[in-house]
């Protein structure tokens, strides 16, 4: 899945705002903004982010 597609469906589905999951997935509470806008993460950002989201959709789904 394309990560911003993913970082949306996420903030969907914990309603987490955009500049708190910028912040806390990667120090940058820009980031979902500027992936908005088009920007394209570094590789090693990238993997950060779906390591992030791994451990965040692996919670999510031990509650259901």
């Amino acid at each position: 899945m394309h990560l911003l597609r993913r970082i949306e469906a996420y903030l969907r589905a914990t309603g987490t705002a955009p500049a708190r999951f910028g912040r806390e997935a990667a120090s940058d509470p820009r980031l979902v903004f500027d992936l908005r806008r088009g920007r394209q993460p570094r590789a090693s950002l990238g993997r950060r982010l779906n390591v992030f989201l791994e451990g965040r959709e692996r919670a999510l789904e031990e509650r259901r």
